[in-house]
C-alpha cells in the first residue's frame, strides 16, 4: 500500500517536524542558526544554566526568540533546590521537593511554585520540566533522590498538585515527571536504561497515583521517562512505547496534554536505539514533543532528528496524522502560555501559605524575613542533640560526591560562604573519596569543625570518614544536605533535606544561633 504524504516541499510537513523539536544550544544569545530555524517553524527551544547568566539577561534572550515568532515556547529544567538553572551560580533561592515534603505543608509548596513560577514568568519562561512526580521509594536512587517530594505515594501526590497549581497559576506550564514514576531505579538513565521489576498492583498504587493526581491537577505537559517496567512494557522503554504513552497515558488515564520526552541524547535511549530511530519511535509511540539539547546543542543534531522524521512519514513508519497530531498539541500549548503572558501574570511575591502559616525554626520562635524559599528552608530543617550557637570561626569540612548530571556540578552547595558571613573568619576545604581525615584536621587546627555531606548513607567513604572524624573530634557538627538516610550523629546533627542556597542559609543560622 502506498502511503499518501504531503509534498515535503510545500513545508509542511518541515514544519512539523520542527514544531515537535525542543533543542537547546550554546551561549547567552540566541545564535543565528537557531533564529533561522523558529522562522521556518521550530516552536520550542530549551534553556539550561549554559545559557543563562542573570534575570536581566535571560529577559533579554526570551525577547530575541520571540521577536522571531511570538509564540515560541521557552522552556527550562528548573526544580528549584539542587536543580537549579535561573540560578545555577549561586545556588537556588528555593529549597527542592523533599524538604517541601518534609514540612508537608501543599500550602507552602504552592506558595513556593507560584513565586518560582513568578519570576520564570517575569523572564519570559513559560515551560517549566518540573515538579518530579516520582515516589522515591529507593532510597538508593542515583539521580531522583531530594528531587521527589518524597517516598508516599499520597504525599508526593498532593504536593505535586500544589506544585503545579503554584506554577501554573503565574502562567507557566507545568511538565510533570518522569512518568511512569522513575523513583525504584538504581541506575541513572543519563548513563544506561533503568529497569523497575514490580508487579502492575503495586505500578498502579505507588508510581502512578502522582501522575492521576497530577492530571486531574490540569498539568499542561508530562515528560516521559527512559525506563523500563517490563509489567508495562517488556520491549520497549515508557518513552518509546505505544502501551505505556498511548496504551496508559492518554488511555486509561484520559490525558490530553502535551507528552514530552526526557533527553533524548541521555545513554539509556542514545546508546541503545540512538537520537534519531529513539525520536521517530517516540513520536510514533504517542509523544509529542522530542527534548534534546543538555548535551547535544547545535544546528546538526536538529536538522538531523528533523529529516528522520520526515523519512519516517515518507517511509509510512510513522503516520503522517501522528505527526500532524503531536505538532497541534504543542501548538495548543503554545497558545496558552501566549494567552497568559498577553493577560500578564497574576501574581504577587511573599506569600507564605494558604493557610498564613508564620515562619518559624526548628528552635521555635519566628525567623525574620518574608523571602518564601528562605521560610520554607528553615521549616524544613531539622536538628538532632544539643543545640549549638559558635561564636567564633569554624571550619568546614565539605565531603563532596560526583554530582549527577541532572544536578551538574557547576551549582556551589554547602554552608561554608554562609557561615562565613555569620562568623568571620571560617574557611572551608573539599575533599573527596580519597582524602585522608588527618587532613581535615591538619586543615582544621583548633577550630571547631562543621562537616557537610551530601547523601552519607550512599557513599561508604563519606560514611567512613565521618566515623573518623567524630571518633578524633566528637564536638563536630554534621549537615547532611542529602535524603538524610544515615544515623543522626554529631554535635548537633542538621539535616537540610537538600542542598540549595537557602537550605545552606538555614543551618548556617542555627550553626551560628542567629
Amino acid at each position: 500500500m502506498t502511503t499518501l504524504v504531503r509534498d515535503a516541499s510545500s513545508g509542511a510537513l518541515t514544519r512539523d517536524a520542527l514544531t515537535v523539536l525542543q533543542p537547546g544550544f550554546t551561549g547567552t544569545t540566541a545564535p543565528e542558526w537557531l533564529l533561522r530555524r523558529i522562522g521556518e517553524g521550530l516552536s520550542s527551544v530549551g534553556l539550561f544554566g549554559r545559557n543563562i547568566v542573570s534575570p536581566e539577561q535571560l529577559t533579554a534572550l526570551t525577547a530575541q526568540l520571540r521577536a522571531e515568532r511570538d509564540d515560541v515556547l521557552v522552556a527550562i529544567d528548573e526544580e528549584g533546590g539542587d536543580v537549579t538553572r535561573l540560578e545555577v551560580r549561586s545556588g537556588s533561592s528555593f529549597p527542592g521537593s523533599l524538604a517541601l515534603g518534609i514540612v508537608d505543608d501543599p500550602g507552602l509548596t504552592r506558595a513556593v511554585a507560584h513565586e518560582l513560577g513568578r519570576r520564570l514568568a517575569a523572564c519570559g519562561v513559560d515551560l517549566n520540566w518540573a515538579p518530579s512526580a516520582d515516589v522515591n521509594s529507593n532510597p538508593d536512587n542515583p539521580v531522583i533522590g531530594v528531587r521527589s517530594f518524597g517516598a508516599d505515594p499520597e504525599l508526593v501526590a498532593r504536593h505535586t498538585v500544589a506544585y503545579i497549581e503554584g506554577m501554573q497559576s503565574a502562567g507557566v506550564a507545568v511538565c510533570t515527571k518522569h512518568f511512569p514514576g522513575h523513583g525504584d531505579t538504581n541506575v541513572d538513565s543519563h548513563h544506561a536504561m533503568p529497569r523497575i521489576d514490580v508487579d502492575l498492583d503495586t505500578l498502579r498504587a505507588r508510581e502512578l497515583a502522582p501522575f492521576r493526581a497530577a492530571i486531574a491537577a490540569g498539568s499542561r505537559s508530562v515528560m516521559s521517562a527512559h525506563i523500563l517496567l517490563p509489567a508495562l512494557d517488556p520491549e520497549r522503554p515508557a518513552t518509546l512505547s505505544p502501551r505505556i504513552l498511548t496504551g496508559l497515558l492518554r488511555g486509561e488515564l484520559g490525558y490530553e496534554g502535551l507528552i514530552v520526552t526526557d533527553g533524548m541524547e541521555m545513554q539509556a535511549i542514545a546508546a541503545t536505539y540512538g537520537i534519531e530511530r529513539g525520536s521517530v519511535l517516540a513520536i510514533a509511540a504517542g509523544a509529542d514533543a522530542i527534548c534534546v539539547g543538555g548535551g547535544l546543542s547545535d544546528e546538526e543534531t536538529v536538522l538531523r532528528l528533523r529529516d528522520a522524521l520526515v523519512e519516517a512519514v515518507r517511509t509510512g513508519e510513522l503516520p503522517e496524522e501522528r505527526l500532524a497530531d503531536a505538532a497541534a498539541r504543542v501548538r495548543a500549548l503554545a497558545s496558552w502560555t501566549r494567552a497568559h503572558r498577553a493577560r500578564g501574570a497574576r501574581t504577587e511575591p511573599g506569600a507564605v501559605s494558604e493557610a498564613g502559616v508564620p515562619p518559624e525554626r526548628p528552635g521555635g520562635g519566628t525567623a525574620p524575613g518574608t523571602d518564601i524559599g528562605l521560610v520554607a528552608a528553615r521549616r524544613a530543617l531539622t536538628v538532632t542533640g544539643s543545640p549549638v550557637a559558635l561564636t567564633g570561626p569554624a571550619y568546614v569540612a565539605a565531603f563532596t560526591p560526583v554530582a549527577n548530571v541532572a544536578v551538574g556540578d557547576e551549582t556551589p552547595w554547602g554552608v561554608g560562604p554562609e557561615l562565613a558571613r555569620l562568623l568571620p573568619g571560617t574557611a572551608t576545604g573539599t575533599y573527596a573519596s580519597d582524602a585522608p581525615v588527618e587532613a581535615v584536621l591538619r586543615d582544621a587546627g583548633e577550630r571547631r569543625i562543621v562537616a557537610v555531606v551530601r547523601d552519607a548513607h550512599r557513599h561508604a567513604w563519606m560514611a567512613r570518614a565521618l566515623d573518623a572524624l567524630l571518633t578524633a573530634r566528637p564536638d563536630t557538627v554534621v549537615v547532611e544536605m542529602g535524603l538524610n538516610r544515615a544515623p543522626a550523629r554529631g554535635a548537633p546533627h542538621i539535616a537540610t533535606y537538600g542542598a540549595a542556597r537557602v537550605c545552606g542559609i538555614a543551618a548556617a543560622e542555627v550553626i551560628a544561633g542567629v
